[in-house]
């Protein structure tokens, strides 16, 4: 198997290829994308067999920024008999995968390929038993071995290869299920809740995420990202000239400010989170999260970056760059991840973590 698959969202496959191509060749891993315009994912194919093994061991997958799924895959299987498509698949697995601790049947996030939903849900259960017999997985679910997936393209031909946990996506189809929350002010109220689930591991929910703490949400009318907020008991400066949801005004919770988000400045140094959805041109709000790190208004921050409709890969990697030399340029640590994510559509959500570090004879900064 030399291929690498990676499912995306529709549209941005361009994006994703020339993501997996540079970040293949900074390890020295070489190959081709194959692109299909709105076909939800991409293959790039290796020209050593063994290397998209290794790109998918190697290369940590929470670094990539389009990319919702990656794994190793074959050839495409093709024209599948109706009456048995399970003997190919397990012959294409055998002598691959040894005890895979999970299956997932999987399609690609389009319109065409959700028809085939029903079908994988059913196929799933007597695929899982003929890959056990054959002893391409356990007989029991386990998290400590790699996933296997098969990846329906239509009803006849799919991929089928092998994800490694700690270095995937844990969801199914890597798309988080999430339900939109019937108070919430706005549908933008899953983007903030997606980020946490993607950006703060779950252990780490009670620390971070924690009641008490201070926030301001930039540009937060009507308010579906302060709900978030609001939601984890944490007092919040929304900052915009529009209404705010009067549910979210009557918790006490929020202090509303009628100010341009950019123009803004915090009454308290060292709060706890900023999150930031508002539209405009990426470089402006990027320079804006910048300041608010480099000053040390927040400890950490979300925000989005509206993409162009040309060049958004460039456009992306050189804004996260500006940010992180600007950061280095002050001495300060912090860790950048960013992530185009389920519920985002023309944007990439970006999470900024700054690390205070202790200074010998200082109190550490926090």
């Amino acid at each position: 198997m030399n291929k690498v698959l990676l499912y995306c969202r529709p549209g941005f496959e361009k994006e994703c290829a020339a993501e997996i191509a540079a970040r293949a060749a900074e390890r020295e891993i070489y190959g081709f994308p194959r692109v299909k315009e709105n076909s939800g994912y991409v293959l790039f194919e290796c020209y050593q067999h063994e290397e998209a093994d290794r790109l998918v061991r190697d290369l940590p997958f929470d670094t990539l920024i389009f990319a919702r799924q990656m794994l190793v895959v074959g050839e495409l299987l093709k024209d599948l008999p109706p009456d048995d498509r399970i003997a190919p698949i397990v012959g294409m697995l055998t002598g691959v995968v040894e005890k895979g601790g999970e299956l997932r049947v999987e399609v690609p996030d389009t319109n065409e390929a959700k028809e085939l939903t029903k079908f994988c849900r059913k196929f799933t259960v007597p695929l899982r038993a003929s890959l056990r017999e054959a002893g391409i997985l356990l007989n029991y679910e386990s998290p400590k071995r790699p996933v296997v997936h098969v990846f329906f393209i239509a009803p006849g031909a799919c991929y089928v290869g092998y994800s490694f946990v700690g270095n995937n996506s844990p969801f199914y189809m890597g798309i988080p299920r999430l339900k939109f929350p019937a108070d919430a002010p706005s549908r933008s109220t899953l983007k903030l809740e997606e980020a946490f689930h993607v950006f703060i591991p779950a252990d780490e929910w009670d620390e971070r995420l924690a009641g008490g703490m201070h926030a301001v949400d930039l540009g937060a009318c009507p308010g579906g990202w302060t709900y978030q907020l609001v939601k984890r008991s944490m007092w919040v400066y929304a900052v915009d000239n529009g209404p705010m949801a009067p549910s979210l005004m009557d918790t006490g919770q929020v202090t509303h400010c009628r100010e341009d988000g950019f123009k803004f400045r915090p009454t308290r140094n060292n709060n706890d989170w900023l999150v930031c959805d508002m539209v405009e041109k990426p470089v402006r709000v990027a320079n804006l999260m910048t300041e608010w790190l480099v000053n040390g208004w927040c400890r950490e921050a979300i925000f989005n970056l509206k993409l162009p409709m040309k060049k958004r890969y460039e456009e992306v990697t050189q804004n996260l760059a500006m940010i992180d030399e600007a950061l280095k340029a002050q001495g300060i640590n912090a860790q950048i991840r960013a992530r185009q994510l389920y519920h985002d559509r023309e944007e990439v959500t970006v999470h900024i973590r700054r690390i205070w570090g202790a200074i010998p004879g200082r109190r550490d900064e926090r």
